[in-house]
């Protein structure tokens, strides 16, 4: 069986990571995009990432263009959204597909594991993935979720691991 921890994506800087680098962790996986309505996100996302990376909590990023051509540019492009605009520090991976033929393993899994409403296909950016510290997914969170609502579901899981703040 498919886990979670035997995939691998390459970094903004074309580096490759395996997913087993984050075996422990809470994990959110997010679809992004620099040129979305939900872009604002970022600030959201990354408040978690601050006040939970201590405690055993990741969020990788994966741009993707496949929704109304919102992440048109190039790595350098996405990096200045990133982390000039948005002070970004959590892991940014290169842009990828989510959907179709060519969807990045990674998400061809959590879809066929997280089914979402009607239809496995993720339907925007800032869909979001929760991914308990055993590599197992447990929850999809729609675009419009703003990532504060998500908060009470990473600390359940957190305590699950670690048992205490």
């Amino acid at each position: 069986m498919t886990e979670f921890y035997t995939f691998k994506a390459k970094t903004l800087g074309n580096k490759e990571i395996s997913m087993e680098t984050y075996r422990g962790k809470v994990v959110l996986v997010v679809n992004t995009a620099s040129k979305c309505g939900l872009t604002p996100q970022y600030k959201g996302l990354q408040e978690l990432y601050d006040k939970y990376k201590n405690r055993g909590f990741v969020i990788l990023g994966f741009p993707c263009n496949q929704f109304a051509n919102q992440e048109p540019g190039d790595e350098e492009s996405i990096k200045q959204t990133c982390y000039i605009n948005y002070g970004v520090t959590f892991p940014m991976f290169a842009k990828i597909d989510v959907n179709g033929e060519n969807a990045h393993p990674i998400f061809k899994y959590l879809k066929q594991a997280l089914t979402g409403f009607l239809t496995p296909q993720i339907k925007w950016n800032f869909t979001k993935f929760l991914i308990d510290a055993n590599g197992n997914p447990v929850k999809r969170f729609a675009p419009k979720d703003a990532p504060n609502n998500i908060e009470k579901d990473i600390e359940k899981l957190l305590l699950g691991t670690n048992g205490a703040k």
